[in-house]
């Protein structure tokens, strides 16, 4: 059944657990799966089928306290004649997933349609009127703030909060706790106000703490807790409403209390709010930074372009773009779009794309993509690619799946966060009657204090940010460097890969052969050989067959028309032309035809051994000529596969080309293992051949015979300059067109792994240690009891020290940079066999 990928915004989730809810909520609903939560970027993605209904979607997170966020977006459309118009754009919209409400009003020719933030963007709106015949165009939008700049919003609230609650709470800090800091104070406080006035002071302050700043922990914490799912908001409205409630009978109603035991706790659920409330804004700004790289790949967006329509140049709204459109392009402006240079030349910096500084020449006939900088003259370009088509809005897009991704070692959090709340108000409870049964005097107040330890230092927040933050950080840090990871999985199955096997031709050479020799049997002409293999060659697509082509123009020779053409794969080609049977392959066409090479033999074997694809030509059944091509080593190559040999890895070449060509190749630039001689449909049996004694195999390719062997290794890398056939196969892509971008991506992998190790290991450590800290269990030995205060400071310092860890992977430097070519790009780079793949 066809099924779409969504991404929807959530709001209230604060901590792993609520993560585990939301995920099972969503996969409980009918028709959506592959779920993925995201407590980093308080999103979820998953797939959507054609019958399922969105609004259950939205009914069931609200329902469950984890409303997604909607936006609100105007339209104002043409077309419009009567009421079926207003039905046909209706439902046109309607049927969109993530389409909450669609309201046309006739009269005034509008629209206003609620959406699921994340889920459908406006310029999905527009092209669904637009097809359905009612061209619109946005009239106003709630749009509002961008993610980085809503999370910087909402940093700046939880401040206010804070600040607030701290300037409350510090008086009650002072009154119950200064006594115990600065001799005097208690003494100061009797002889003044009184004991029991400075308790309805601390009273009056908390109690605005608690229903003001802290009130966010009571309205989502009690009916979660009410539900059976309680979530971190229950740890804390449960502790400090505990330590409030005891305060409260303390002060006015303290006959109920033995003497022994009247004391309040106001202070602790005052500074118990303003610690939590602190550590939820140290987490909205970490958050709000990363994801500072979508951020910047948003800004290249350009917002307007400069279209040609009958004559003039007029600015005009990137939405309001279409396929075919002239662009004038000045210089120093961005390209606004993807598109076909139609007139002009200029030089064009596209490392925002490949990573590479040096600007390149475009003129009539070159590919530009939006998003690069025009550097110098004017270019008019033909719109080939708009809206979400565009190679940068397809970028954006693969981040942020990554992004959201969900990792396999995530399981792990996902299993335990399932009971973990539930489990921590057991132990509380628990921890709360053993100090009640055995504890000493005053028995009540110990239990209080160690029950609302336990529940505050409890709250999972760590757990949940310690792999999507990472994840946030690592995949927007790659994207930077031009590394692509497609599927999120592939950040962790890359890390832990044993071999990197690496397709030939584009890949470890330029992909751009050049014939280098033509070796002729007695008999036949050089004109009128290269003038019949050319007229077959015409009909490929084939770098070889380009490589021929090229060669018989550059000599002059002409050209005759061939037919019935047939192209026999990992072969070669075949052909009539001017009344002769042409046959253009490797030597085991020859032998499938019973062709005998004769003398040509040994020829065929120097040019191998030289480190060239020799291939052969056949005319009315008489094999006429070895023909030599040559592709170039990439300069970069011998460099980047050191680089992973360094790393540990070991590095397999497969191709189409003899054993002896490959060879020679394998031997400049340091591959140890070569599988030569492979058709297309044998590279998936080369992998799994690579895969024996349980290796783990990357597989680096650039064309579409490299797809089937892309989908089928642990992870498929796709040369970024390669064919979107073979883009679509992979997981990971690289934008730059060569290997050093393999070494960059293995790097990133275990980098970012490494530190969601760390994270877990330092979220987990701290639950597991603190725990019974807090529950008491140093107080026989050393009369140590944790105070709910140091609990809240702690787990607050917990969320911090995670997402602070994650940050540190924006620092990380690529491993080779993609702006500087490696030495061997000044020397006169080696001809290389060209492909047979």
């Amino acid at each position: 059944m066809d099924t779409q990928h969504i991404k929807i915004a959530i709001e209230g989730m604060t901590c792993a657990s609520c993560v585990g809810r939301v995920e099972r909520t969503l996969t409980d609903v009918n028709g959506v799966k592959n779920v993925s939560v995201n407590l980093a970027s308080e999103s979820a993605q998953f797939d959507i089928t054609k019958d399922a209904d969105f609004s259950q979607i939205a009914t069931a997170l609200a329902d469950l306290g984890y409303p997604l966020r909607r936006r609100t977006v105007k339209l104002i459309l043409t077309s419009m004649s009567c009421a079926s118009c207003v039905g046909r754009v209706d439902r046109a919209i309607g049927a969109l997933p993530g389409v909450l409400d669609v309201n046309v009003n006739l009269a005034s020719e509008s629209a206003v349609v609620t959406i699921a933030d994340g889920a459908v963007t406006p310029q999905s709106i527009l092209a669904v009127t637009r097809t359905a015949g009612y061209p619109a165009k946005l009239a106003e939008t709630d749009e509002g703030l961008s993610a980085v700049a809503r999370k910087e919003e909402d940093a700046r609230l939880i401040a206010r909060k804070t600040l607030i609650a701290a300037l409350l709470a510090l008086p009650v800090f002072v009154i119950e706790m200064g006594s115990h800091l600065i001799p005097g104070v208690h003494d100061l406080i009797a002889g003044t106000i009184g004991h029991q006035a400075s308790w309805y002071i601390q009273f009056v302050l908390t109690t605005i703490i608690l229903a003001g700043p802290g009130r966010v922990f009571f309205a989502k914490g009690i009916p979660a807790l009410l539900r059976g799912a309680p979530d971190m908001n229950s740890l804390v409205a449960v502790g400090t409403g505990a330590a409030w409630s005891y305060s409260v009978v303390a002060t006015f109603l303290p006959g109920l209390l033995p003497q022994t035991v009247r004391a309040v706790y106001f202070e602790a659920a005052a500074v118990i709010v303003v610690l939590i409330l602190l550590g939820r804004w140290l987490e909205a700004r970490a958050k709000g930074r990363t994801g500072a790289a979508i951020a910047r790949l948003l800004g290249m967006q350009a917002r307007t372009a400069r279209v040609i329509r009958d004559g003039a140049a007029a600015d005009v709204d990137i939405d309001d773009v279409v396929v075919g459109d002239t662009l004038l392009v000045r210089p120093g402006e961005r390209i606004a779009l993807d598109g076909e240079v139609l007139s002009g030349e200029a030089y064009v910096d596209e490392s925002m794309i490949t990573g590479e500084p040096v600007p390149v020449a475009k003129a009539a006939g070159d590919a530009v993509t939006g998003g690069t900088v025009n550097g110098s003259g004017s270019l008019h370009i033909r719109a080939t690619r708009v809206g979400a088509d565009t190679t940068l809005a397809q970028i954006i897009r693969m981040v942020e799946e990554a992004q959201g991704a969900k990792l396999p070692i995530q399981g792990l959090v996902d299993r335990i966060t399932l009971w973990f709340v539930p489990v921590v108000m057991t132990v509380a409870a628990i921890t709360v009657a053993i100090w009640l049964t055995v504890g000493p005097d005053p028995a009540v107040t110990m239990a209080l204090v160690a029950g609302v330890s336990v529940l505050i230092i409890a709250c999972p927040c760590a757990m949940g940010l310690a792999t999507p933050t990472s994840i946030m950080v690592g995949t927007g840090r790659a994207a930077e460097m031009g590394v692509l990871f497609r599927k999120g999985d592939a950040l962790q199955a890359l890390a832990s890969v044993d071999v990197v096997a690496l397709d030939k031709t584009g890949t470890v050479t330029e992909g751009r052969p050049e014939m280098t020799d033509l070796v002729l049997a007695d008999g036949f002409a050089r004109n009128e050989v290269l003038s019949l293999i050319a007229a077959v060659e015409s009909q490929s697509e084939h770098p070889v067959a380009e490589a021929i082509v090229r060669a018989a123009q550059s000599e002059g020779v002409g050209r005759a028309e061939a037919d019935q053409f047939e192209s026999i794969t990992g072969y070669g080609v075949r052909a009539r032309v001017s009344g002769h049977d042409v046959l253009v392959g490797a030597d085991r066409l020859m032998a499938r035809e019973g062709l005998d090479p004769g003398g040509l033999t040994k020829a065929e074997a120097d040019l191998a051994a030289r480190g060239r694809t020799a291939l052969y030509a056949a005319i009315d059944g008489r094999v006429a000529a070895v023909i030599a091509v040559a592709d170039p080593v990439k300069s970069t190559s011998a460099q980047a596969i050191r680089a992973l040999r360094s790393m540990g890895l070991r590095v397999a070449m497969i191709t189409g080309d003899k054993r002896e060509t490959a060879a020679a190749i394998a031997h400049e630039v340091g591959i140890d293992t070569v599988i030569a001689g492979v058709l297309p449909d044998g590279k998936v049996a080369a992998l799994d051949m690579l895969r024996e004694g349980g290796a783990r195999v990357a597989f680096v390719g650039d064309g579409i015979n490299d797809a089937p062997a892309l989908a089928h290794a642990d992870v498929g890398i796709a040369i970024g300059t390669g064919t979107d056939v073979a883009i679509e196969s992979a997981d990971v892509v690289l934008m730059s067109g060569d290997l050093r971008g393999v070494v960059n991506a293995v790097q990133v992998s275990r980098h970012t792994m490494r530190n969601i190790r760390q994270n877990l290991f330092w979220a987990f450590g701290y639950n597991t240690a603190l725990i019974p800290v807090a529950a008491g269990v140093l107080y026989p030995a050393f009369g140590l009891l944790l105070s709910p205060v140091l609990a809240a400071g702690a787990m607050a310092l917990s969320s911090v020290f995670v997402l602070t860890n994650a940050l540190r992977l924006r620092r990380l430097r690529p491993a080779m940079d993609e702006g500087k070519r490696a030495s061997a790009s000044r020397n006169t780079r080696t001809a290389q066999p060209a492909p047979a793949e």
